[in-house]
Order: C-alpha cells, then sequence, then structure tokens
C-alpha cells in the first residue's frame, strides 16, 4: 500500500503555487490572439473569461475541500459521476496540461535565446523536474520567489503604459459576440492554474478551510492584474498594433516612451514561464500518481518518495514526456490542445459540484450550472484543429477505459 503525501503547504504557499501557474501561462502569451479577434472588446473577453474562471473555481473549491486529496477533478469525477468520468477528466488534464508544459517551456526559450528555443526548453524542464524531486515545500519557496518578481514587473508595465498615454485610435467598434467568445476562449488559458491548488489536495494542511481559501484569492489577484495589464497594453498600442505585436508588454513600454525597461520585461516574461512551468509540471505529476494509484495509468508510477514524500517516478515520467513533446511541439497547437482538455476537466468538475448536497458544501446551483455552459461554449470557440485533436484524445482515453476495466476489476485500487 502506498504511503500518503505529507501536509506540509499553508494558504500563502497554495495560492502562491496557484499565482505561479495563472500568471506565467497567460499574461505574457494571450493577450495578442486574443485581441486579434476580440479587438478593442478584449476587456470584455477578459470578463467573460473571468467569469468562467470564477464559477469553476467555487466549483473546484468546494469539491477540492470534500475531497483532499491528489488528483483534482479526476477523484471528484470518480467519486460523484462515475469511474468513466473521472478517468475523463484526469486524461484530459495530463494530456492537456503535458503540452501546456511544453508551450510554457517553450516560451521561456523563446524569450531568453531566440532560434535555440528547444534546447534550452529542455534544459528548463529537466532542471524543475529536479526541483520538485527535491520536495514539494523547496518547489513553493521557488514559487514564491517567481511570483514577486514577475508581479513587480507587471506592475512596471501597468504603471509606464498608464502614464504614456492613451493609443489614438478611433472609435470602439460594434461588439462581435462571436470575436468576444473567441478572445474568452483564448485568454481562458490565463486563468487555468488555480487547478495547480486542488491537484494539491493531499500535501496541504487543513485543506477543508485552506483550499476553498487559496483557490478564490489566487484567481482574483490574478483578475485584477489581468485588467489592469489589459487597459495599459490595449490603450498604449491599439486593438491592431497588439493584435499583431510577438511581445506585447515589451512593445507597450517602447511605445510608452520606457524603453529601458524592455530587457526587464523580457526577463519577467522567461521568470513568468519558468513558474508557470514548475507549477505545471507539479499539478500534472500529482494527477498522473492519483490516476496510477487508481489504475487508470501504470501502476509503476504509484510510489512516494521516501526521503522527500513526493511522487518521483510521476514526475520523472511527466518530465521525459515533456522534454519529448517540447522537440517536436507547435506552440499555438500546443495551446488551442490544451485549452480544450482544461474546459472538458472544468466542465466535468461543475457537473461533479452539481451533485454535492447542502451538507457536503454544495455551491449555489447557479454557479456550477453557468461554469457547465461557459466551458462547453468556449471550447466550441476554439480552432477546429484543436477541438479535431481533443476529441481524438478523449476517444483514444475512452477507449482505452474500456480495455482497461478488466485489469482493474483484477487489481482494485488500494486505500
Amino acid at each position: 500500500m502506498t504511503s500518503g503525501l505529507t501536509r506540509r503547504l499553508g494558504t500563502t504557499d497554495a495560492v502562491t503555487v496557484g499565482l505561479s501557474a495563472m500568471i506565467g501561462a497567460g499574461v505574457f502569451a494571450a493577450f495578442a490572439p486574443a485581441a486579434a479577434v476580440a479587438g478593442a472588446w478584449l476587456p470584455l473577453a477578459l470578463a467573460v473569461a473571468g467569469g468562467v474562471a470564477y464559477c469553476n473555481a467555487v466549483s473546484s473549491a468546494r469539491l477540492a475541500a470534500r475531497y483532499p486529496s491528489s488528483g483534482g477533478t479526476y477523484v471528484y469525477g470518480r467519486e460523484r459521476l462515475g469511474d468513466l468520468w473521472g478517468f475523463l477528466a484526469g486524461w484530459g488534464f495530463v494530456a492537456g496540461k503535458t503540452a501546456s508544459c511544453a508551450a510554457m517551456a517553450l516560451t521561456f526559450g523563446a524569450y531568453v535565446a531566440p532560434g535555440h528555443e528547444k534546447p534550452l526548453a529542455v534544459l528548463a524542464v529537466a532542471a524543475l523536474t529536479g526541483l520538485n524531486l527535491a520536495g514539494v515545500q523547496k518547489s513553493a519557496v521557488a514559487a514564491r520567489v517567481i511570483v514577486g518578481a514577475v508581479l513587480a514587473v507587471l506592475l512596471a508595465v501597468v504603471v509606464a503604459g498608464l502614464a504614456g498615454g492613451t493609443h489614438p485610435g478611433g472609435g470602439t467598434a460594434p461588439v462581435d459576440a462571436w470575436g468576444v467568445l473567441q478572445g474568452a476562449g483564448l485568454l481562458f488559458f490565463a486563468f487555468a492554474g488555480y487547478a495547480r491548488i486542488a491537484t494539491l489536495g493531499e500535501e496541504v494542511r487543513d485543506p477543508e478551510r485552506t483550499i476553498p481559501r487559496a483557490i478564490p484569492v489566487a484567481l482574483g489577484i490574478t483578475l485584477i492584474l489581468y485588467a489592469l495589464v489589459a487597459v495599459a497594453v490595449l490603450g498604449t498600442l491599439g486593438p491592431a498594433r497588439l493584435a499583431s505585436s510577438a511581445a506585447p508588454l515589451a512593445d507597450t513600454v517602447t511605445a510608452a516612451g520606457a524603453s529601458w525597461l524592455t530587457g526587464v520585461v523580457r526577463a519577467g516574461a522567461a521568470l513568468a514561464a519558468l513558474g508557470a512551468l514548475l507549477a505545471l509540471i507539479l499539478g500534472v505529476s500529482r494527477t498522473t500518481f492519483a490516476m496510477a494509484r487508481g489504475r487508470h495509468l501504470p501502476g509503476v508510477l504509484d510510489a512516494v518518495s521516501p526521503g522527500h514524500g513526493v511522487p518521483h517516478r510521476a514526475e520523472v515520467a511527466v518530465g521525459v514526456a515533456v522534454a519529448a513533446l517540447v522537440l517536436v511541439a507547435d506552440l499555438r497547437g500546443a495551446i488551442g490542445f490544451s485549452s480544450f482538455g482544461v474546459l472538458v476537466y472544468y466542465a466535468i468538475a461543475n457537473v461533479s459540484a452539481l451533485t454535492l448536497r447542502p451538507d457536503e458544501g454544495a455551491p449555489r446551483r447557479i454557479v456550477p450550472l453557468a461554469g457547465v455552459a461557459g466551458c462547453l461554449l468556449l471550447a466550441a470557440t476554439l480552432p477546429p484543429a484543436s477541438v479535431v485533436a481533443g476529441l481524438a484524445v478523449f476517444a483514444v482515453g475512452a477507449l482505452g477505459w474500456l480495455a482497461g476495466r478488466r485489469v482493474r476489476a483484477a487489481a482494485p485500487p488500494e486505500g
């Protein structure tokens, strides 16, 4: 029987892990493509994405308090909806977030050494996997340092952008509802990091209180920060220039007359990508560990290091998978595929939350209902190639689940 993970993380640690995932995953990458479809209505797209994320956060927090163990919606789906739905949630999370890990590693490489992204990305994956192997508490300390530095950089961008004047563009175009939804779907990628808090449920102290506090706090801080950045960037560059920018935050400080900050912003982007990658590897490895413990992935991954109290085999397996994907991945394709998998994951979380009773901490029904509808709607706005690839991966997973039922019946999960 596998020993449990050690509960070492407090509320501040949990909030920091979520912040490092959300801030690094989105603010330096998602604004330009979102502006390309939402135009001047980028703030509205951000509000839609934030609203869906809030519903998901409430549902996830209530479920995580009820089931404080590693695995997130993989566990909630199994407990509330049945084995297949739990597996599909875990499968979508592992597949989608492995792609997201590759995207963050490539983003880091692109900011640090353009033209040499892949080798540097592989080195980053190896280094952060090693850090996670040293213990989750050390990872949380590193995340806190990274978050502090990135927040300082983003606040500098906001101040420079707001002080540098506004873009002398024309009037606001009529609302393009489809463009706003497309923009929200892309921006949702930036909010998905709070899942990392729930997947660490088995390593958080007093999870029934800590997780419901940490998830809304991390999401609220991120939403406020993103709104400030959106106003500064959109106001300085205008929709067209923002949409075509490869480095919108760096272009913002340059256009605002603070070009001396450009190098700092690029360094902050690289650091943010590292912070996101650190938290992503941490979360994916915990879901992989939980699925191995449930015999939905190879049982050899169901092991905890006696020295550091971490699922070391799952962490190594995730690191190897991400490094391999980095060598063949396309950045935009990885982001689209990741978004599809994560939206399906949260749709299952919201349906699971609908089954909670009042004495189990059930949220108001409108919250998970809105979350399900929002997730499915935003998933439908993603590029067709991402939707097709996502559906194909889920179909393969479902077939694998059907084929593995006999194996799981012979070796039921322990615990």
